[in-house]
């Protein structure tokens, strides 16, 4: 049997956090190029499909009985929207917390704050403008069974139980565990839908607070008329939203550039005057 190369054995090697830094830095710069246009159409179609995990887990709770493992059961559907917007590549909030976050903090510059801010505007404004667009659909028109709607209203009612503060705090978690999925994928390759699917299924079975997820919920009871626009969108989305960004932006991406800052500034890749 013929030995390994070391090309072979590279191959194999996962990558170390500089080379992790580096993959999620350049995506973010990518990102960060790309034009409104295009930010907005990925948006608007990362928020519609998000809306999966909403139908699978509205189906599953509608086919099972109340008992004391059914949220577990239940849960096993949260995974399904993110799966087809992480592997579909569509812009997604929560995601570009990090991703637009490496570079700025790498080489801060007002001009890239600039940036990261219009882009996290324009994804999650689009975000938005998919899952209210999808769950509209959802309560209007036949598109899907009544029985499979009312169960919908019924898991989006869990949202009812925090107040914005409660939602805020649960959002900072959530928030944290989606960065840590966009930093873990460049070393996941074959594995990458399982990763997605246990991280994922963590975040939505402990009841965390995410904001696309959340706000095809507060939509979805909104548009059966369970709450008005203000609790929607300002008790329940911008919470949420504010708790992502902690969660994502300010501890995962900081902890992460932190890891190997040194190291880069050692090896010439940052200045050593860069904050």
């Amino acid at each position: 049997m013929a030995e390994p190369n070391n090309q072979d054995i590279d191959e194999l090697k996962a990558a170390d956090a500089k080379e992790l830094h580096r993959a999620v830095r350049e995506e973010g710069e990518a990102e960060l190029e790309r034009p409104t246009g295009s930010l907005l159409c990925s948006g608007i179609a990362a928020g519609l499909a998000i809306n999966a995990s909403l139908l699978a887990q509205g189906a599953i709770h509608g086919m099972t009985t109340e008992a004391p493992w059914r949220h577990l059961i239940v849960s096993l559907g949260y995974p399904l929207g993110f799966i087809i917007v992480i592997l579909g590549r569509m812009q997604f909030f929560t995601e570009s917390t990090i991703t637009a976050m490496l570079p700025l903090v790498t080489r801060p510059a007002w001009q890239t704050a600039r940036r990261t801010a219009r882009l996290w505007l324009i994804v999650l404004t689009a975000n938005l403008i998919g899952t209210a667009a999808a769950t509209f659909a959802f309560a209007t028109l036949p598109v899907i069974d009544p029985s499979l709607r009312n169960s919908m209203i019924e898991v989006s009612a869990v949202i009812l139980k925090h107040d914005p503060f409660t939602t805020f705090w649960m959002a900072i978690p959530a928030g944290f565990m989606i960065a840590s999925l966009a930093w873990t994928l460049p070393n996941a390759r074959e594995q990458s839908v399982l990763v997605i699917f246990a991280i994922t299924y963590v975040v939505g079975v402990a009841g965390l607070s995410h904001s696309v997820v959340g706000s095809a919920e507060a939509f979805t009871l909104l548009w059966a008329g369970r709450i008005d626009v203000i609790t929607a969108l300002g008790k329940s989305s911008a919470p949420a939203i504010l708790g992502n960004l902690v969660g994502g932006a300010g501890l995962f991406a900081l902890l992460a550039h932190g890891q190997v800052r040194q190291e880069m500034v050692q090896d010439s890749q940052i200045p050593e005057n860069a904050d």
